[in-house]
């Protein structure tokens, strides 16, 4: 049998949705018009009027004010620049995520290094670093071995970082939370 090719939904950017024309129910309103000039407290069928008049709609800006806040703007444009605003945004967010380093009791000095630079490389690029220890048969019986290794392997990084969480126990040895500066 053939396999069918399908194409992924495109993701639809969701911006809360405001109120226009005859889904206001508030009356009285406070209207700014389309030139940002404030015409004050009017009924909502006289606001109605003169958006339908200028060829425009009008819209609930701020429906939690006492009396809400309308404004007569073109609607679809509106719609539109509050979409790109919104994705403008989240653009600009930059998303941290944690990057494991793992280091053993027996781990060899050449091991160390490598994996110092590479949670150095993580730290540049503002990510936080899980540094972990496992703990291997009789190697649970050295547990202030792990925690002294671990406490010695921080102490070799060269670029400033700030302890999330300290030095602590979990089933299979002890973990650390760094971040950047």
């Amino acid at each position: 049998m053939r396999r069918r090719f399908r194409r992924k939904p495109k993701r639809i950017v969701k911006v809360p949705q405001m109120r226009a024309n005859e889904r206001i129910f508030a009356d009285p309103v406070i209207v700014v018009d389309q030139n940002n000039e404030h015409r004050g407290e009017i009924p909502l069928s006289e606001a109605r009027a003169i958006a339908e008049e200028a060829g425009l709609d009008l819209v609930e800006v701020s429906p939690k004010a006492k009396p809400p806040v309308c404004k007569i703007i073109d609607y679809g444009k509106f719609q539109y620049t509050q979409a790109k605003q919104h994705r403008q945004n989240q653009a600009h967010q930059t998303k941290v995520s944690t990057k494991g380093i793992r280091i053993g009791l027996r781990t060899d000095v050449h091991d160390l290094n490598f994996k110092k630079t590479q949670a150095e490389k993580f730290l540049k690029k503002g990510n936080k670093v899980k540094v972990e220890i496992i703990l291997r048969g009789r190697e649970k019986a050295h547990q202030g071995l792990a925690k002294e290794s671990i406490a010695t392997f921080l102490k070799t990084l060269e670029i400033p970082y700030r302890t999330e969480e300290d030095i602590k126990r979990f089933p299979g040895g002890f973990n650390t939370l760094i971040a950047p500066e």
